[in-house]
Order: structure tokens, then C-alpha cells, then sequence
């Protein structure tokens, strides 16, 4: 039997560093931090976990931006507010606002290069 997955981890170069950054994001502090390892849990209850790239066991051969954690909002107006807040605090935008075929999106990159995406669904 398979559990449920409620956990996401990602590899930093440093746990303090995107600690700090997705605290900003997220708008809530970590639930643990240590200095292997931070964790985040976000409203949907997905633990968002943050593991020291050297302590992780068996050694990672991936960097960051492979993959995207995708946040869905509720509608564009949530989309454009973040985007703007994150991009006055100066995260770097990979895409900014945009329509796609599965909606209205943007794009920004944390500290060691994992991509973010925040978007709207597209009506049915």
C-alpha cells in the first residue's frame, strides 16, 4: 500500500538561506529549522521540506530547476498581487505574468534555482 504524499523536498545549498527566502513567499515561518534541513507547511497541508544538498543520503546528482512547485491561487487579481509583491521584494522572475493554455501564470526562481509557479487555472 502506498501512503499518501504530503511531503516535498527539495536540495539547498544552504537550509538558513531559502528558510529565509520562502518564509518571505509563504508568509509564515518554518515549523522546523535545523542546519540540515527547514520545514514549511503550506495551507493545502503539503509539508514543504528544505534538505542540505551535502547531508542528503544518497548523495543528490540534481540541481535545481528540474522540476516546479506550482501554487494555485484563486483568480488572476491574485496572480498580478503576488507577482508584484514578490517582485518588489526582488525575487527573480523567470515569466512574468502570462496566459497559457492551463491559465494565467508566472515563474520565479529561489536561491539555488528551483522554480516556483504561481497560477490561476483556465476556466472549463
Amino acid at each position: 500500500m502506498i501512503a499518501t504524499s504530503t511531503y516535498l523536498l527539495l536540495y539547498v545549498d544552504s537550509p538558513a538561506t531559502s528558510a529565509n527566502f520562502y518564509s518571505r513567499l509563504l508568509d509564515r515561518p518554518p515549523v522546523a529549522l535545523s542546519p540540515a534541513f527547514t520545514l514549511f507547511v503550506l495551507d493545502s497541508g503539503l509539508k514543504l521540506g528544505l534538505w542540505a544538498r551535502h547531508d542528503v543520503e544518497p548523495a543528490a546528482q540534481v540541481t535545481g530547476g528540474g522540476g516546479e512547485l506550482a501554487l494555485a491561487v484563486a483568480d488572476t487579481q491574485a496572480v498580478d498581487l503576488l507577482h508584484g509583491q514578490w517582485a518588489e521584494s526582488g525575487v527573480s522572475i523567470a515569466q512574468p505574468p502570462t496566459s497559457l493554455d492551463f491559465g494565467y501564470t508566472f515563474v520565479v526562481l529561489d536561491p539555488d534555482g528551483h522554480r516556483l509557479r504561481v497560477f490561476c487555472p483556465a476556466p472549463e
